[in-house]
């Protein structure tokens, strides 16, 4: 028996750890999209029995792009689309006979089942099509309903309501992961859902990505549990820099410089990890911006499949490929006039950089098949999870596409360097969730709060959100404990209490860690910064609410290293 490792790949943006060369026995690579395997890299040692078939076509392809492959390790520090999940252990059986997860779908609509099925195959599953309530509950006691990995549920399958079939299958499965679909954008029916024991819900029409982003999620081993698994759907935000909570210093400039941004003309690039508020900045500083009233399009380059993304920016002519069977207007057309925001351009394909750069640097764009091109005045903001300038040194990213977008550079920190903003992020948090049908006003305790701050968010203030709406919906009582938090209180134990918190309100900090009182000089910088973000960068109304001149609020913004936006 060969002890091998196996690589099973999935679609996720980047590699998170490093893998070394010498651990890897087996590799194969899966082309996204369609899902194909295209070679393994090295065969299992003593066993070519367990190597792969492969296309020279694609394996010629995959050579071209990356150019140099030399050792596995430069080649995963080159596939940032994929994800390799390794499981160490004796392999007994080849892989094209390893079990496939099983999904059952709970849906009585022929072409939504069908999608559905399509779209979990292409990631490993094999999908169980059931259509009511009735034959739901009888096939868990089957020998297919015991190798079930998930569930998604239709909110209008036939036989029962949807909450009481939820609260029917998560007590003959507790364990189980169930994704409920719903047309209904209030929360009220997801509050329901999820008191009656489902894991996620989602709002159709669902982009094909979000709903196995979320399947995923909800299947990972490694993802978090309980009170702890993020939720897909996000509740509505204010697009206003009022809404964005936090003292933290760094948090307030980094408002301040986009607040000052927002209403000039030029490029603007924000940095920060998932879940830090990037998407939010960026409407706050469309409905700052003098362009607020025109065109405004957001693209979210992860959720869209690779062979899709330069058709989604620059639009295609009828033809011009196969399966383009009518002319399709690209996100830089429909955004003329006004703002495009791009979402995780840090997935965005080399190829697909070069045509953006050329765009910017000409102003026009030209859609696939077309034979000229279309004058645009586009205003660009960009958002990144990862350091693009880490990026362009590893040669994942064009240094000029960097240069082109980043006239203002944000970088929005992430939870764990904010933690004196959790006590006010939470009660800001339980406000909004009191508003939503269903739900009621809560207060929190210090105890709650202190178990709140001693946790370090991977997931950031998105990963709080859903932490505290999940503790909304089951709390009985009239405020938040600690022991609305029972997850969080065994992983953090006594570390998690007996601290107060660290920090509480919007306003500015006097006392540094040590208990005494900050420099006037910082806490006057702290100020500043503040005002600019409340008075979204205008910059007169901030000089006259400080009661200073022009001229010396400008000289403290060199001071503090704010320089002017474009």
């Amino acid at each position: 028996m060969t002890k091998t490792v196996t690589t099973v790949v999935a679609m996720t943006p980047h590699f998170t750890k490093p893998i070394k060369p010498s651990k890897v026995e087996l590799c194969a690579f899966m082309s996204l999209p369609p899902a194909m395997l295209i070679s393994p890299l090295v065969c299992v040692k003593n066993d070519p029995a367990h190597s792969l078939s492969f296309d020279p076509r694609l394996l010629k392809a995959l050579r071209t792009q990356f150019r140099s492959i030399g050792s596995l390790n430069r080649l995963f520090t080159h596939c940032r689309y994929v994800r390799l999940v390794i499981a160490l252990g004796e392999m007994r059986k080849p892989m094209a006979e390893i079990e496939q997860r099983l999904l059952m779908l709970i849906d009585d609509e022929p072409a939504q089942s069908r999608l559905i099925t399509a779209l979990a195959a292409r990631e490993g599953w094999r999908t169980l099509v059931v259509r009511d309530a009735e034959t739901a509950i009888a096939t868990l006691g089957t020998r297919q309903g015991m190798a079930l990995s998930a569930i998604i549920l239709d909110q209008w399958v036939p036989g029962d309501e949807a909450c009481s079939l939820i609260a029917e299958l998560r007590s003959r499965r507790p364990a189980l992961p169930i994704l409920m679909l719903t047309t209904s954008a209030s929360p009220l029916l997801a509050v329901e859902a999820m008191r009656a024991g489902a894991t996620d819900y989602l709002v159709k029409p669902v982009a094909p990505d979000r709903m196995m982003q979320a399947l995923r999620m909800a299947t990972t081993r490694e993802a978090p549990r309980d009170e702890l698994q993020p939720l897909t759907e996000k509740m509505p935000s204010t697009p206003d820099f009022d809404a964005m909570i936090g003292a933290a210093p760094a948090f307030r400039s980094a408002l301040a410089v986009a607040a000052k941004a927002a209403r000039g003309h030029g490029p603007v690039l924000i940095e920060g990890e998932s879940g830090t508020g990037k998407e939010m900045l960026v409407r706050a500083m469309q409905a700052a911006s003098p362009r607020s009233k025109a065109p405004f399009r957001l693209l979210n380059i992860g959720a869209i499949p690779g062979n899709s993304v330069e058709s989604a920016l620059f639009g295609h002519e009828k033809g011009a490929f196969p399966g383009a069977f009518d002319r399709h207007i690209g996100a830089l057309q429909h955004a003329d006039g006004g703002t495009l925001a791009l979402d995780e351009i840090d997935r965005l394909p080399i190829s697909v950089q070069q045509r953006l750069l050329e765009s910017i640097q000409k102003g026009d764009v030209r859609p696939i098949g077309a034979r000229h091109s279309f004058r645009i005045d586009v205003r660009l903001i960009a958002a990144s999870n990862l350091p693009l300038k880490d990026m362009v040194e590893g040669g994942h990213f064009l240094p000029e596409l960097l240069t082109a977008i980043s006239g203002t550079t944000v970088y929005l920190s992430p939870l764990r360097d904010r933690v004196g903003d959790i006590s006010a992020l939470a009660r800001h948090f339980l406000a909004r969730i009191g508003e939503q049908p269903g739900l009621r006003p809560l207060g929190i305790t210090d105890a709650a709060l202190q178990l709140l701050s001693a946790y370090d968010w991977p997931g950031n203030v998105r990963q709080l959100q859903a932490v505290l709406f999940r503790a909304a919906v089951f709390c009985e009582g009239d405020a938040l404990t600690a022991d609305d938090f029972p997850q969080l209180s065994d992983m953090l134990g006594d570390s998690g209490v007996g601290q107060p918190p660290v920090q509480e309100g919007m306003g500015v900090m006097l006392y540094a860690a040590d208990g005494n009182l900050r420099p006037l000089e910082d806490i006057e910088a702290d100020v500043i910064r503040l005002a600019i973000g409340h008075y979204r960068g205008r910059m007169t109304e901030v000089a006259r609410r400080l009661g200073i001149g022009r001229s010396t609020l400008y000289r403290k913004l060199s001071e503090l290293g704010i320089g002017e936006a474009g």
